[in-house]
C-alpha cells in the first residue's frame, strides 16, 4: 500500500464482522457506480504528489479505455487520508463506485466484508489469467486458500532514498547498511536546521509498515499464528520504541515530524531538509518535485545486522495497490473489461512507469524500463527479502490501533515526554483492547 497513506480512525470502529453480509457498489448518487453498462465509477488512490498529478496520468489512460470500449470511466482520485474510511462505508451502505484502488495490506480484511467480487479462475481467465501475475503480488490480494478480493495493479518496495551531498559533507562515503550505522550518520547531519531522516509520525499506515518491519527483524509478529492479535510481545514492543527512538532518543528526526501526516517527509527531502528518507517507490515523487535524479541514491532499508534477506534479515513490507470490483456493480463485465485494461502489459508499461512502481505483471515488469538501478533495488527487495503483513481479517483495525499508538508515543517525544519500554507497552495494550473480540 501506498505510503502515503493515513488509514483513517473512525470508519473502522464499524465493525467489519457486522459488515460481513453488506454489499458495496450498487446505484447511488455521489459519485457511486450508476445503472449505464457504457460507464463505469473508479476510486483511484493517491499515487503522486498530488491528486492532480495523479489525474494527469490516469485520465488519458481512461479516454483510452473509453475509445476501446466504448464505456466511460468517471474518475475520483481519494486521498489516502480518507480511502479506507470511504472504502468501509461504502461496503455497510452500498454507495460506492464500480471498480477502485485498495492498499494491498487491507485486502483480507475487504474480502471479509463479502462486499467485493472474488478473483476466481473464471474471472482471472477473463483477464488473462492468474499465472501472469508475479508470486509476492498475489500473496497480498486475500487470506490464503480463498479465491484473491483483488487483483494486484501496483507493487512497490520501501528502499533508503539518501542525500548524496549532504552524506558526503558529513564524511559519510556509503549509505547506511544497518540501523546503527543510520543513527551515527543522522547525528552527523542533524545540525544547523537540518536532520538525519524524515518520518510521518501522524500517519497510522507507515507507522504500521517500519514496526512491521523492525518487528520481523527482532524476530517477532503482531499477531500469533492462528490470527490473534499479540502486540505486547516482546519483540514488537522492542519494534515500537526502536522506531519512535529515532526521535525520542537518537533525535536525527525532526520533532515537527510528528504531526506530519502525507508526503510532507517526501517534501522535507526533496528540499534538502533531512538527510534520508524511508519510503515507497519514491523517484516519481520526488521528481516532481523537482529534484534531480543524480542528487540521490537509492539503497535497501537497513537491517539489525548484515545484509537483507529472508527471515529476521526482511527489510520491507510487500507494498503494493490492488484493483478491486465490488461485486453488485451495475456493470460486472464492464469493471472487468477495466481490471484487464489496467493490468494489460501495455497499461502496466505505462503506469508503473509514470509512479515508479514495478508492475505486478510477469511480462511487463520483465520490460528494459524497469531495470533502472533504481528499480533493481526495489525488485531485488520484493524478491528476496519482503514479507506481506497479516493477511487476516482484523487487519485493517489493527493497522489503525497499532498505527495510532506509535502516533501518539511519536507526540510524547515531540513534546519531551519520556517514551520508555513500559510507556510503549502501556500503549500497545491499549491498542490490543481496541481489536474486535471474538
Amino acid at each position: 500500500m501506498r505510503s502515503i497513506r493515513a488509514a483513517a480512525t473512525g470508519a473502522v470502529t464499524l465493525s467489519l464482522a457486522l459488515a460481513a453480509t453488506a454489499c458495496g457498489g450498487g446505484s447511488s448518487t455521489g459519485g457511486g457506480s450508476n445503472d449505464s453498462p457504457k460507464e463505469l465509477t473508479y476510486w483511484a488512490s493517491n499515487q503522486g504528489a498530488s491528486v492532480e498529478i495523479d489525474k494527469k496520468v490516469l485520465r488519458p489512460e481512461l479516454d483510452k479505455f473509453e475509445k476501446q470500449t466504448g464505456i466511460k470511466v468517471k474518475l475520483e482520485v481519494v486521498p489516502w487520508s480518507d480511502l479506507l474510511n470511504r472504502i468501509l462505508t461504502a461496503t455497510t451502505s452500498g454507495q460506492g463506485p464500480d471498480v477502485l484502488n485498495i492498499g494491498n495490506t487491507w485486502s483480507a480484511s475487504l474480502q471479509a466484508t463479502g462486499a467485493l467480487l472474488p478473483w476466481d479462475a473464471k474471472n482471472f481467465d477473463r483477464i488473462g489469467g492468474k499465472d501472469r501475475f508475479v508470486d509476492s503480488a498475489l500473496g497480498s490480494t486475500g487470506v490464503e486458500g480463498q479465491d484473491p478480493a483483488a487483483v494486484p495493479l501496483y507493487s512497490m518496495a520501501y528502499a533508503l532514498y539518501y542525500n548524496k551531498q549532504m552524506l558526503a559533507d558529513a564524511g559519510i562515503d556509503a549509505p547506511p547498511a544497518t540501523w546503527d550505522e543510520l543513527v551515527a550518520a543522522g547525528k552527523k547531519v542533524s545540525k544547523d536546521g537540518k536532520w538525519g531522516i524524515a518520518m510521518e509520525g501522524s500517519n497510522p499506515s507507515e507507522n504500521i509498515h517500519h514496526t512491521f518491519v523492525f518487528a520481523k527483524q527482532h524476530g517477532a509478529d503482531f499477531f500469533t499464528a492462528d490470527g490473534k492479535p499479540d502486540f505486547t510481545n516482546d519483540g514488537a514492543v522492542t519494534a515500537v520504541k526502536q522506531y519512535v527512538d529515532l526521535m525520542a532518543k537518537d533525535r536525527i528526526i525532526a520533532p515537527g515530524n510528528a504531526e506530519y501526516a502525507q508526503n510532507q517527509s517526501v517534501s522535507d527531502f526533496a528540499k534538502g531538509k533531512t538527510a534520508m528518507l524511508l519510503w515507497q517507490s519514491a523517484s516519481a515523487n520526488l521528481k516532481s518535485q523537482g529534484m534531480a535524479d543524480d542528487s540521490y541514491g537509492i539503497a535497501p532499508v537497513p537491517v539489525q545486522s548484515g545484509t537483507p534477506g529472508t527471515g529476521e534479515q526482511v527489510n520491507s513490507m510487500v507494498a503494493g495497490i490492488n484493483l478491486a470490483v465490488f461485486k453488485n456493480s451495475d456493470n460486472v463485465d464492464g469493471a472487468t473489461e477495466f481490471v484487464k485494461f489496467m493490468t494489460s502489459d501495455a497499461e502496466q508499461k505505462i503506469l508503473n512507469t509514470a509512479y515508479s512502481s514495478i508492475p505486478p505483471v510477469r511480462a511487463a515488469q520483465e520490460d528494459a524500463a524497469f531495470n533502472s538501478p533504481a528499480n533493481a533495488v526495489l525488485k531485488d527487495t520484493l524478491a528476496k527479502s519482503a514479507v506481506a503483513l497479516p493477511q487476516v481479517p482484523d487487519e485493517s483495525q489493527f493497522e489503525t490501533a497499532v498505527g495510532t499508538a506509535v502516533k501518539d508515543l511519536f507526540a510524547d517525544a515531540a513534546g519531551g515526554r519520556e517514551v520508555t519500554t513500559a510507556s510503549v507497552k502501556a500503549a500497545l495494550t491499549k491498542a490490543q483492547q481496541q481489536m474486535p473480540k471474538k
